[in-house]
């Protein structure tokens, strides 16, 4: 039985998915964020070092990293499916999607969320500079970087509506984190293009079943 260890609003949710798609039998074991700091709970740490989410556990096995765990999913039980043929162009573009979903994508998204907590966590006297520090910042360097990676999975989906050829992949799965918080936090959703890729992702059986066992999503 496949285990995944799995924090609720955060990338683990494209691991249940996947799963649903594949018809794969696995548990949940759930972890809440903190209310306050929205960081992951120490037990966490007792699955992995850095106590992050996701991990899965098959057997023997743990890995963790959304596209390491993707990867090896696929590999170990996908039989071919969620997948372009080997050595097409379309496979290529499914390893670099899987490897851009959490490397440039996810870095200005990430500083648009540290960036907001700033004003919130400063001592109240330093607030008003806080505020200017963090308005400053996401209006001249965060914002201009997320606008352009928009454009990117804009032009992208207006190839077939899919990242990897003209079908439904894993790709798509994994690209699905970042165009559901660029859309929530980034102006992504006004995009008619990525609108409409959410809500076709977001129509689909498995992706709903993954919902209810991994239970409130802020970006369903």
């Amino acid at each position: 039985m496949i285990i995944v260890h799995h924090l609720n609003d955060s990338r683990s949710q494209r691991v249940l998915w996947l799963l649903e798609e594949l018809g794969l039998d696995y548990e949940v074991r759930r972890y809440q964020r903190d209310a306050k700091t929205m960081l992951a709970p120490p037990e966490l740490r007792a699955i992995h070092p850095l106590g992050k989410s996701p991990v899965i556990e098959d057997g023997a096995i743990k890995v963790a990293e959304t596209g390491a765990i993707i990867d090896y999913l696929l590999n170990a039980y996908g039989q071919g499916r969620l997948r372009p043929a080997a050595g097409t162009e379309d496979a290529r573009r499914l390893t670099y999607w899987l490897h851009y979903a959490e490397g440039s994508a996810m870095t200005p998204l990430l500083l648009r969320l540290i960036f907001s907590q700033i004003p919130a966590r400063a001592p109240f006297f330093a607030r008003p500079i806080a505020n200017g520090i963090s308005r400053t910042m996401n209006q001249r360097m965060i914002q201009p970087q997320l606008d352009s990676h928009i454009a990117y999975w804009d032009s992208e989906l207006a190839r077939t509506g899919w990242f990897a050829g003209d079908q439904f992949s894993a790709a798509d799965i994994m690209m699905s984190f970042p165009l559901e918080a660029a859309a929530a936090r980034a102006g992504a959703g006004a995009r008619p293009r990525i609108a409409d890729f959410l809500q076709r992702i977001h129509a689909r059986p498995a992706w709903r079943r993954a919902l209810e066992r991994g239970g409130p999503y802020s970006y369903a």
